[in-house]
Order: structure tokens, then C-alpha cells, then sequence
């Protein structure tokens, strides 16, 4: 049993739902732990890694089998969320836009055709995929995007871009979102290769550094009509994308805060200040008690989440209290975290300081903290503050 499941929450989970959660967190400690700090001070991406994110089924986990997904509900995939944040954000980042940005929305709004030709591929990991639809000047507010699509011979032709797009530089696909003519918002399939689609990468970030960041430049980029999602019609499909992605997001935080907080108590119980370990002062148990309290508090709202996802019951405005919640829960914790290892907290020899910038992004992207506070606000008053 995990030492931070303090409310025994390892009880209410499944037989099934233990194993994803076993294997997933000896994949992490085996496959990422070791490898990711080095990644993340060169800036580089981990590659390597997505053959085997599908063959451990990360990929696309909710996705029917027939597809090459899972079929897995969505405890199973909240724990596996989990279990690779421990490792680190931005491979949890990687798997959120695979599976819930990419396969879920061609599985959703797609043709049979497309879910044959994309998702068995994604699922493998041999296939990257990406989702379109934050631009330059159009990110809280995807309402007012920018970039078009106009009817042509057999097709469409793509015109604008896309910004801060998690995969981008190494994605095969993207799953894209522009208007039409009549400017209704559309779903779409870009593929590399297509002449006009460029993926450049965004560099000198100080959060995310294992994760690749890329834009999405379309400059007349012809998309044939077996491309476009024929389901995925108006602002409403991309945000039950986001719903999708944010539900994971709930999750993965956790194991990033669990990963913090696990190493700073070992860290008290061994420094030793003023003939005794750190653990033994006031403030110091203080912050571990509280920090333990708030990891179980997410831990609750997150599983009992998980129970309304699994019965199709999660409304958005609940998905939008626990991504709120438990990312601001996971930051704090490694905030204090990193206070309790003093200067040692900066050092990559521990995780603290790498999780610590990667939740500075996690909780801006997929709706900010102040978004998704005012998403609550609109709830209980019925007037929505951000129009």
C-alpha cells in the first residue's frame, strides 16, 4: 500500500484496477525515474519512450479494444496518469494529449475509416499525435480563433497556426480545429508531410523541458474530405476534449505531489540539524501534516471523479474543480517540499525542483487556475464572469 494513502483508498479500487496501478508504477521507476532528469537538463525529449507507452497500453486506455486501445475505465486510467506523473509532467503530458486529445476525438467525432486508418497507431505508439486548437492571440478564449478552413475541389484548404502544442515537433498527426466559411468551428486531420504544414519547436523553457513544444504553421495545407471528423461540429467537441484531457490531469498531479512529499520525509528523518533530524521540529511535521492532508483530500475528490466519469455522470463544471484543485494542491506541496530540503531542493539529484516548474505550466495549460475558478463562478451564479 502506497505510504501516502493515508484514508486506505487502495481499498476501494478494483482487483484490475491494482494492477494498472502495480505495473504502471514499476514502468515509472524502472523506465522514467532514472532517465528524466538528464533529459530535462538538456532539454531534450525521451522518444524512446513511446514505443513503450504502447506496449504497457498507456495509450488510448479508455479506447475500445477493437481499436487497438484498452478498454479500460476511467480509475484505471486516473492511476495510470498518476503513476507516470511520479515520474515526471511532461511524460503524463505526452500520454493526456495522446489519449484524450488525439484518439478520444477520432474515436468520438471520427468516421470508421478514420478509426481504423489512426488509432491502432496511436495506441502502439507508433504514431504521435498532437491537438490543435490553442493559437497566438487565442488561448483562454478558443471562441475567437483565427485559423480557417474554405471548401475546395475534394477537400479543404488550411490556413493559420497553433501555439504551445505539447508533441507538435514530433507528431505524425494533429487533430485540428479551425472555421469554416460559415464560420462553424470543424474537426480535422493534418498529417507531416502535407505540403505547407510546418511544426516548428518552441525552446528555452524552464518547465517542461522533457516535453516537446511546437507550433502548428498552416500555409495553404490541403485537407482532403476523408480528413475532416464528420462529427466534430461547434466549440462544444474540442471541450469535451479538454474535459477528457483535464480529468487526467486531476489524476497526474497526485503522483507528482506524492513523489515530492515521499522524498522530503525521507530527506527530514535523515538531516540532521542541532543534534536531530529535521523531522523531529515543529514546522517541519507541520508541513507534512498538512501536505499529507491535501494529497488525501485530492486523492478523494479524484476518485470519487473518477466513479462519476465511469458512469457517465461527470459534468464539466466538476471536472473543472478537481484540475483546479489538486494542480494548485500538487504545487503548493512541492513548493514546501522544497523548502524542507533547503538548498538540496535545488539540485537535480532530487525531483522536487523539476516537478515544481513542470505544475508552473500544468496549471496554466488545459484552462488557467483563474479560468477554470471563474468556470466555477458562472456554475453557482449563472452569470459567466469571462463574456
Amino acid at each position: 500500500m502506497p505510504t501516502t494513502d493515508f484514508f486506505n483508498i487502495y481499498d476501494l479500487l478494483t482487483t484490475e484496477q491494482k494492477l494498472v496501478m502495480s505495473t504502471i508504477r514499476e514502468f515509472s521507476d524502472r523506465e522514467i525515474k532514472p532517465i528524466i532528469e538528464d533529459y530535462a537538463q538538456k532539454a531534450e525529449f525521451p522518444v524512446h519512450l513511446m514505443k513503450k507507452f504502447g506496449e504497457i497500453g498507456v495509450f488510448g486506455a479508455t479506447i475500445p479494444v477493437e481499436y487497438g486501445g484498452g478498454g479500460l475505465d476511467y480509475i484505471s486510467y486516473g492511476l495510470m496518469c498518476q503513476e507516470i506523473e511520479r515520474g515526471d509532467s511532461g511524460m503524463r503530458s505526452t500520454i493526456s494529449v495522446q489519449s484524450s486529445l488525439v484518439m478520444w476525438p477520432i474515436f468520438a467525432f471520427g468516421s470508421e475509416e478514420q478509426k481504423r486508418k489512426f488509432l491502432p497507431g496511436l495506441a502502439s505508439g507508433d504514431m504521435l499525435g498532437c491537438f490543435g486548437l490553442t493559437e497566438p492571440d487565442h488561448g483562454s478564449n478558443p471562441a475567437g480563433m483565427q485559423t480557417r478552413i474554405s471548401k475546395t475541389a475534394n477537400g479543404y484548404v488550411l490556413n493559420g497556426s497553433k501555439m504551445w502544442i505539447s508533441n507538435a515537433p514530433f507528431a505524425d498527426i494533429a487533430v485540428v480545429w479551425a472555421r469554416d466559411e460559415e464560420g462553424k468551428m470543424r474537426g480535422l486531420i493534418a498529417e507531416r508531410g502535407m505540403e505547407g504544414f510546418s511544426t516548428p519547436e518552441i525552446h528555452n523553457k524552464w518547465s517542461l523541458r522533457a516535453s516537446a513544444t511546437g507550433e502548428l504553421v498552416f500555409n495553404d495545407v490541403f485537407i482532403p474530405e476523408e480528413n475532416i471528423l464528420p462529427y466534430a461540429l461547434g466549440l462544444k467537441a474540442p471541450l469535451q476534449c479538454l474535459d477528457k484531457a483535464r480529468y487526467g490531469i486531476s489524476w497526474g498531479v497526485i503522483g507528482a505531489a506524492m513523489d515530492c512529499y515521499e522524498t522530503a520525509v525521507q530527506y527530514a528523518a535523515e538531516r540532521v540539524q542541532f543534534d536531530k533530524p529535521i523531522a523531529a521540529f515543529q514546522l517541519t511535521q507541520k508541513k507534512l501534516a498538512e501536505m499529507l492532508t491535501e494529497i488525501t483530500k485530492a486523492q478523494l475528490l479524484a476518485w470519487r471523479l473518477g466513479t462519476l466519469m465511469n458512469d457517465g455522470q461527470a459534468t464539466t463544471t466538476q471536472i473543472s474543480m478537481a484540475k483546479r484543485n489538486n494542480v494548485a494542491m500538487a504545487l503548493n506541496v512541492a513548493r514546501e517540499c522544497r523548502q524542507i530540503l533547503g538548498g538540496m531542493g535545488i539540485l537535480g539529484e532530487y525531483p522536487i525542483m523539476r516537478h515544481m516548474m513542470n505544475l508552473e505550466s500544468v496549471i496554466t495549460y488545459e484552462g488557467t487556475h483563474d479560468i477554470h475558478l471563474l468556470i466555477l463562478g458562472a456554475e453557482i451564479t449563472g452569470i459567466p464572469a469571462f463574456k
